[in-house]
């Protein structure tokens, strides 16, 4: 890859789209909190079900892996950051990608937890706080790109079998938080 076509973030700018990739669960993060909350539930993971499935069988789903997707999209779109939702979640994972005096505005409202995540914050009584820093609560990457491209990226990962949807925007901050969910 050429040094100028590395897609580091530099070109993030107010008015940017956010563009949700849905996870197919944990994705291997946040098992050793997820250990917790089911030993003191004293649950049992192969009988308690979620949507008519063992809490196990939500647990061991494989990582979706995007790459096909996203190297279409990056062919297609000028993607200006990609975050990948791995530890540390919503609030360390996005900043790594923002331009200083930016900051990412998500909107909840714009998709519904996989009843995975509902079941861990409700079983371990998790604040939103700490679920959005230890799981990824259905989001396993967020894409950022100019606004006129949102439709267009959508369109294309659909097509690809992503979910994918608008979860937010960058707007100008010179706020510490880089990360607003509301």
């Amino acid at each position: 890859v050429e040094k100028s076509e590395i897609i580091d973030g530099s070109r993030v700018a107010e008015g940017d789209v956010l563009i949700a990739l849905g996870s197919s669960g944990p994705h291997s993060n946040g098992y050793s909190l997820v250990r917790k909350i089911i030993n003191v539930s004293g649950c049992d993971p192969q009988t308690t079900l979620l949507e008519g499935k063992p809490l196990a069988d939500h647990l061991l789903e494989p990582t979706r892996i995007y790459v096909k997707s996203v190297l279409e999209l990056i062919e297609n779109v000028d993607v200006h950051a990609i975050a990948h939702l791995t530890g540390g979640g919503f609030w360390e994972n996005i900043p790594r990608v923002l331009p200083e005096n930016t900051q990412a505005v998500i909107n909840e409202s714009s998709w519904q937890w996989p009843a995975i995540f509902t079941w861990l914050q409700t079983a371990g009584n998790v604040s939103r706080h700490e679920m959005y820093r230890t799981f990824n609560c259905g989001v396993g990457m967020v894409i950022a790109l100019s606004a006129p491209e949102a439709d267009k990226a959508l369109a294309l990962l659909n097509e690809k079998g992503e979910n994918a949807w608008k979860i937010g925007i960058i707007k100008a901050s010179d706020s510490e938080q880089r990360v607003v969910i509301e």
